[in-house]
């Protein structure tokens, strides 16, 4: 997966926001589990890449008043 922009975000209609943030709750749930097993993850930054996309898109949702799922 490629790094979200806030400007890409901002082009995505709502449900493809709300799909994207499911789809990357989803990935850190399963990076997350994966770091607490005592797994070598593949991406060390990873989680940090995930975690500041989910919050782009949320940023982007409160601009445009959009409720979460």
């Amino acid at each position: 997966m490629t790094i979200l922009r806030a400007d890409e975000i901002r082009e995505m209609s709502p449900e493809e926001r709300k799909a994207e943030l499911r789809e990357l709750r989803n990935e850190l749930v399963n990076e997350r589990a994966v770091a607490e097993a005592g797994g070598q993850p593949e991406n060390p930054g990873r989680i940090k890449n995930l975690r500041r996309a989910i919050a782009r898109i949320k940023t982007v949702m409160r601009e445009k008043d959009e409720k979460e799922t």
